[in-house]
């Protein structure tokens, strides 16, 4: 069976250079708090209750909030009849969804507290999580890379010593994605210092990428 374009590996890098992107920007620029990976802010959160650090910690807790409504968001869409049905229609809209309100962001985020900024952010990048999942027919998260480096460490194990060529598919497409996570994290480093809140308008042209792609996607 031929990969949808939408689970494919250079899509799959598109969606986690954008999640490095919005990871590092809200890390940079607004008080260390993590836009999509939530594992991360929950340990940053613990940490900074253990030390005592309440109000510090409330940062965290906007995060994960924000994070959760947007899911539900995107969980609404996905029930609707329409776009239950019609899955490449569906996966065009988030596309579409995510890289505008990040225009939004970028247009609107220097006049918005910290806080605010990285309640949208999360809410944006909760669409990505639900949405996209799968890549090159395995499991796959675009936003956290813990799954997806144990997917390469077994996939090279098994390619490598048994030469399982499914595996040596799996291993090329977790390589891409993984470097996808930090190639954006590296750019969005490099940029932040200079275009600052507009920097968001990379990751957003990044999505409108992986949106060409998604049209090439065809209902059965």
């Amino acid at each position: 069976m031929r990969t949808k374009h939408t689970e494919s590996t250079v899509f799959g890098a598109l969606l986690t250079m954008a999640a490095g992107c919005i990871d590092a920007h809200s890390y940079l620029l607004h008080g260390q708090v993590f836009a999509g990976l939530q594992t991360g802010n929950l340990i940053l959160m613990g940490v900074r209750l253990g030390q005592g650090e309440v109000l510090q910690s409330s940062r965290y807790a906007v995060s994960l909030l924000a994070f959760i409504c947007g899911t539900l968001v995107i969980r609404v869409l996905q029930r609707l009849p329409r776009l239950r049905e019609h899955e490449p229609l569906r996966r065009r809209l988030v596309l579409a969804y995510e890289a505008t309100l990040l225009l939004i962001i970028a247009a609107i985020g220097g006049m918005l507290p910290d806080a605010a900024v990285i309640a949208l952010l999360s809410f944006t990048a909760a669409a990505e999580l639900q949405e996209f999942r799968r890549l090159e027919g395995n499991p796959f998260t675009p936003l956290m890379m813990t799954g997806n480096l144990r997917s390469m460490t077994v996939s090279a194990f098994d390619a490598i010593l048994y030469h399982d060529a499914p595996a040596k598919r799996r291993l090329q497409a977790m390589v891409g994605v993984l470097a996808g996570f930090a190639i954006g994290a590296l750019l969005m480093t490099a940029i932040s210092p200079y275009l600052h809140n507009a920097g968001l308008i990379v990751p957003a042209i990044i999505l409108l990428i992986a949106m060409t792609l998604a049209f090439l996607d065809h209902d059965d």
